[in-house]
């Protein structure tokens, strides 16, 4: 059965009757408008995202008519009678199919992949082995049969469009459970009750990744990509064995929102204080010697050195990185990534670097005694050093370099100055902590760094070289202007800017 896009469809009890348009008191408004479209009530709950992107059809919620589907295609008898056997009674309207477009475009922002998966399908349904590479969206989501295919898809939509930087699939007696971890902190987002549709899932993120779906005994790590609102993510796996089968974590590097994100990164933007800008500046602006970010992984040092050498680049030096990954793209800088499969290490990437007459060096991470040892003598002969390593303090470096077999003396001549770094959640601007749908109920909105500079005056290079305890140095550092973390942390505290929560779990 057919009928003019003008004309209004009542359908009750499986009878559908025609009410056309001159007996309509309005009939110019058949024809739906995106504001009048905006302004009805969807529901999802009965006709999910990812079906109504399908079949070009929505459920809505009106108080002056009840159920209304709209349609693209009035003409659609089909999908009328497909309507009437699934939905029940309702009335249906017309939209063009441009308006419709929009408004599902509007609607994607609020709608959670989780909660779009239709109707359930068997969980022990056979996991297609192909690998995935097609775009992630609700309509594509919601079209796969199968279910494995459906939940992963599913997690990595809501990951990227949550801003997740890791999620953790972690295997249990009953299932699986899934956590984001979202500005720094884990949060349970979803569980799967299906040991069988836990297994198939797990075995669908390594065909994904190309590892080996038959082993289950040892560690495995891989690479995949996947492609969101027209652009490449690449997501790094981790697999490991566990007394309930295998956990996940898939690392989301999403480089395009990153660079987005990034561009314009100023020290100022990242939350410090206007003199540890300037102070940072000026250790950027050294001709030669070797600047240390150090603190956990995670806590944006190299962000911090992104956004320092941004504001201080000039085009008169020459500037070299090695990285692992290369996070975001520095103009009129050479980024290498490391390769460790096929040689190029931190090392020998450096190694290779001094021979192409950099000015200034970006050193991702020292993580061995070569990488140190190679980066302090080219503080010591002419370059200007820039580099991460992991310590809990400024003063914990001088021990950290001690271990990769470099001497005090050398580490205190090569030395300019150690920036200890911490991400602490901001509070909420909307709610003041209480949680709000803004911040999804946590109190937090964003992150900001608050850092510990200790910039290397004559005596305190003296006190490091002959190897003094460390209440001394501090004391020492102390009189130079040194600021603790913790001690910045209660100041932001009582500035409302986060919590003492926060500054236990983060900066104590």
């Amino acid at each position: 059965m057919s009928a003019h896009p003008s004309s209004e469809h009542l359908v009750a009890d499986g009878r559908l009757a025609v009410v056309t348009a001159a007996t309509s008191t309005q009939p110019s408004q058949e024809r739906m408008s995106l504001n009048e479209l905006q302004g009805l009530t969807p529901q999802f709950e009965t006709l999910s995202f990812a079906e109504a992107a399908r079949r070009r059809a929505a459920l809505f919620r009106s108080q002056d008519v009840g159920a209304v589907l709209v349609v693209t295609d009035p003409d659609d008898a089909d999908l009328i009678a497909w309507a009437i056997s699934r939905l029940g009674a309702f009335s249906v309207r017309y939209a063009e199919t441009e308006v419709f477009s929009a408004w599902l475009a509007h609607a994607e922002l609020g709608v959670s992949a989780l909660g779009s998966d239709g109707p359930a399908a068997d969980a022990g349904a056979a996991l297609p082995l192909a690998i995935a590479g097609e775009a992630l969206s609700l309509q594509s989501i919601g079209a796969d049969a199968s279910p494995a295919i459906r939940f992963v898809n599913s997690t990595l939509y809501d990951a990227l469009k949550t801003g997740a930087s890791d999620v953790h699939l972690e295997s249990d007696p009953g299932g699986l459970s899934v956590k984001f971890r979202i500005d720094g902190v884990l949060t349970p987002v979803r569980r799967l009750d299906s040991t069988v549709l836990a297994t198939h899932s797990i075995s669908r993120i390594k065909v994904m990744a190309q590892l080996d779906i038959a082993e289950r005994r040892v560690p495995q790590d891989g690479r995949l990509q996947i492609a969101y609102q027209g652009r490449s993510i690449d997501v790094r796996v981790s697999v490991m064995p566990s007394i309930h089968g295998e956990d996940a974590v898939l690392r989301i590097l999403d480089r395009q929102h990153l660079a987005q994100s990034l561009a314009g990164l100023t020290l100022a933007k990242l939350g410090f204080e206007l003199p540890m800008q300037n102070a940072l500046r000026a250790l950027c602006r050294k001709p030669h010697g070797m600047l240390l970010v150090t603190g956990p992984t995670g806590s944006g040092k190299t962000t911090t050195l992104y956004a320092a050498i941004a504001e201080t680049h000039e085009t008169r030096d020459k500037i070299i990185t090695i990285e692992d990954p290369v996070e975001y793209q520095l103009a009129g800088v050479l980024q290498i990534p490391v390769n460790e499969k096929k040689g190029l290490t931190f090392a020998r990437g450096l190694r290779s670097i001094l021979r192409h007459d950099p000015d200034k060096i970006l050193v991702g991470e020292i993580r061995d005694a070569e990488t140190a040892q190679i980066a302090v003598q080219s503080a010591l002969t002419g370059h200007l050093v820039f580099t991460t390593v992991h310590a809990n303090t400024v003063f914990d470096v001088v021990g950290r370099f001690e271990q990769f077999g470099i001497d005090s003396y050398t580490f205190a001549s090569a030395i300019n100055g150690v920036l200890a770094q911490r991400l602490l959640r901001r509070l909420c601007p909307r709610c003041s902590g209480s949680g709000c749908e803004a911040c999804r109920g946590t109190g937090y909105s964003g992150r900001f760094a608050l850092g510990e500079l200790l910039t290397m005056t004559p005596a305190l290079k003296a006190l490091v070289a002959q190897r003094a305890p460390q209440a001394e140095i501090q004391a020492e550092a102390a009189t130079a202007g040194w600021r603790g973390l913790e001690a910045q942390a209660r100041e932001a505290v009582t500035a409302g800017l986060t919590t003492a929560a926060e500054v236990d779990r983060v900066a104590a």
